[in-house]
C-alpha cells in the first residue's frame, strides 16, 4: 500500500532519495515526475526506469507544458539562453539556471497527489549545494512551507527533505551504500547524448564522485 509521495526527476539527488525510501526506510512511495519544458527532459526516462526497478506501484509523469511560458527565461528552458559553465555561477545566489518558483509549484502538485492517495508525507531531494544554491532548497524554505501545509484542516501534509543538510558528496556516498546505479541517472542541464561535464550540475556531480574516490559511471563528452 502506498504510504507517501516522492518527487523523482531522474537526477542523482531524487534517485538517491527514492532508493533511500524504498530500501532503507521500507517505504512504498507513489512517484511523481514533471515534464516542464526542460532541455534535459531525458531525465524523465531515467525516473521511469528507477521507479520500475524499485517496484513503485504508482508513477505519475505529469506534463506541465502549458506552464512553460512561466519559466521562459531560465537557461533550463529557453533555447536562446546558454547553460553556463560552473565558473560563471560561482557566488551567484540565483543563477540563470534558476526556474522561477519551480519547487513551490512541484510541491503543491505533489501535495495534492498525496491527498488523493490519502497519505501525509511528500519527499523531495533538496540538498545543500556545494557550489551554488537556490532559495527553494533551504531548511528555511522547508520549515515555512510546512507551516502552510499544516493549515490543512483535514489532511495536513508534511514536506520532507531528508538530505537538506547533505552535500552532493554525502549523497553519492549514501547512494553507493544503497547500491544505486548512477549510470541510470541524468544530471546534465544540456540534455545531449553525453553529459557536458562543464555545467553547474555536472561539475558538482563530478566533484562529488572524485571526493568519494569512485568513477562516475555516466558518460561525458570529454571522456567519451
Amino acid at each position: 500500500m502506498i504510504d507517501c509521495v516522492a518527487i523523482v526527476s531522474g537526477g542523482l539527488d531524487s534517485v538517491t532519495l527514492l532508493h533511500y525510501l524504498v530500501k532503507e526506510q521500507q517505504r512504498r512511495p507513489a512517484v511523481i515526475t514533471f515534464i516542464y519544458g526542460q532541455k534535459h527532459h531525458k531525465e524523465v526516462d531515467f525516473a521511469r526506469k528507477q521507479a520500475e526497478l524499485l517496484g513503485c506501484e504508482a508513477h505519475l509523469v505529469l506534463d506541465l507544458a502549458l506552464l512553460r511560458p512561466l519559466f521562459a527565461h531560465s537557461a533550463l528552458i529557453d533555447a536562446e539562453t546558454a547553460v553556463p559553465d560552473v565558473i560563471d555561477v560561482m557566488g551567484d545566489p540565483q543563477p540563470v539556471t534558476y526556474v522561477p518558483n519551480r519547487n513551490m509549484i512541484f510541491l503543491a502538485l505533489a501535495a495534492a497527489y498525496a491527498e488523493t492517495h490519502q497519505v501525509s508525507q511528500v519527499f523531495y531531494g533538496a540538498q545543500r549545494h556545494d557550489m551554488y544554491g537556490y532559495w527553494d532548497t533551504t531548511p528555511q524554505f522547508l520549515a515555512q512551507l510546512n507551516q502552510v501545509y499544516g493549515l490543512n484542516r483535514k489532511n495536513p501534509i508534511a514536506i520532507e527533505a531528508p538530505f537538506v543538510n547533505y552535500t552532493k558528496t554525502d549523497l553519492v556516498r549514501k547512494g553507493l551504500a544503497l547500491a544505486v546505479d548512477y549510470g541510470q541517472t541524468w544530471s546534465c542541464y544540456e540534455g545531449q547524448e553525453l553529459a557536458c561535464g562543464r555545467c553547474p550540475t555536472c561539475a558538482e556531480r563530478l566533484k562529488a564522485f572524485a571526493e568519494v574516490g569512485v568513477a562516475d559511471p555516466l558518460r561525458y563528452k570529454n571522456s567519451a
